[in-house]
């Protein structure tokens, strides 16, 4: 039988430290990016939305853009999904839901399990934090279409408890074979069509 060797290099004796080394960055890490963000509304101001003078149709990827109204928000970023392989992704690639006011605040959000599926956003509660349509009202998915490559990368990028102010108009997309896209004019409506379809024309993240 082949004698084993007992000698061991340098490197055999680091290993073990690099290894407990690296285990001890990854956990920092993880405490890090998993802090917990002090109870206070992160974006206090409501949504700004208002009319447009009659502003032109824009082509965009084989669709027709046509704006709708003017839309400004400031809120936390409460979940954000990328999406793949729907029609919508060539316009869409990520949505955000988003929410403000109390629906910005740690301590509301810490009682809900919030997730996006099929282009659309679910909340549920253990105990409900605040009153329903107050929830509601302050919180909505948006679709969001990136005026020019930038915007679209930057947004790409966008974290869940981000704090963001999105900037551009709620839009309808047509499509030449009859298919639509069409934002919500309203925060306080739910289920489907409620969801905010935004070309944005500008993005701040912090």
């Amino acid at each position: 039988m082949r004698a084993r060797s007992l000698v061991r290099s340098r490197a055999d004796f680091l290993r073990p430290t690099r290894l407990r080394l690296l285990l001890v960055l990854a956990l920092l890490t993880s405490s890090s990016c998993s802090k917990r963000i002090p109870n206070g509304v992160l974006a206090p101001g409501e949504p700004i939305q208002s009319p447009l003078v009659e502003v032109a149709p824009i082509a965009r990827r084989g669709f027709t853009l046509t704006p709708l109204a003017h839309f400004e928000v400031t809120a936390r970023v409460l979940s954000a999904k990328h999406y793949h392989f729907d029609r919508e992704v060539r316009l869409a690639p990520v949505d955000l839901a988003l929410g403000w006011g109390p629906m910005s605040n740690s301590g509301v959000l810490e009682d809900l399990s919030i997730h996006q599926d099929a282009r659309a956003y679910f909340w549920t509660a253990r105990e409900m934090p605040l009153e329903r349509d107050l929830l509601e009202s302050h919180s909505a998915n948006m679709h969001l279409i990136g005026a020019d490559p930038d915007v679209e990368r930057r947004l790409k990028r966008v974290r869940k408890d981000q704090v963001v102010t999105l900037q551009g108009s709620l839009v309808r997309v047509e499509a030449s074979d009859g298919w639509k896209w069409t934002s919500s004019l309203t925060r306080t409506d739910t289920g489907d069509g409620a969801c905010e379809v935004v070309l944005v024309d500008s993005l701040d993240v912090r």
